[in-house]
């Protein structure tokens, strides 16, 4: 028997119910240039998780950010290092690095002034305002599916 306790120091502000039930699924309606959809393996289950996120263009590269910590998207992303991007009918499988937490406030900054006018992403980060409590990703490569 393990003498260690359980890490319970996961950060993350899970949603309300409507933006869970509702928003998730009306959110690329609503915005479609920002919305995009990311399929990632659960790494627990093993199935695919489907979730919308807005990619971060920012000096040539493209970023993914957990806007509410350390969800279990990021988690599983971080997990398998791979997932599958979906938007305005465009399919690519990407895979991803993570940003080393040094190098994440101008990222933050860069989404913020892209996204956080969006319901709760502004908040997100006031709540979670320590650059290590967001999983970020820069997308290493894209390959389109047919």
């Amino acid at each position: 028997m393990s003498t260690h306790p359980a890490d319970t120091s996961r950060r993350y502000l899970k949603p309300p119910w409507f933006a869970r039930v509702v928003g998730n699924r009306m959110a690329a309606r609503f915005r479609p240039d920002v919305v995009w959809q990311l399929s990632v393996v659960g790494r627990q289950s093993g199935r695919t998780r489907r979730v919308p996120v807005a990619v971060l263009h920012h000096d040539g590269e493209r970023y993914l950010i957990a806007a509410r910590g350390q969800t279990d998207w990021s988690l599983n992303l971080a997990a398998t290092g791979h997932g599958r991007l979906d938007h305005e009918g465009r399919t690519e499988d990407i895979e991803v690095t993570d940003v080393p937490v040094s190098a994440r406030p101008p990222l933050i900054d860069a989404y913020l002034a892209s996204y956080g006018r969006m319901p709760t992403v502004g908040a997100s980060f006031r709540a979670l305002p320590d650059p290590a409590d967001h999983p970020t990703f820069r997308i290493t490569r894209s390959t389109p599916r047919a």
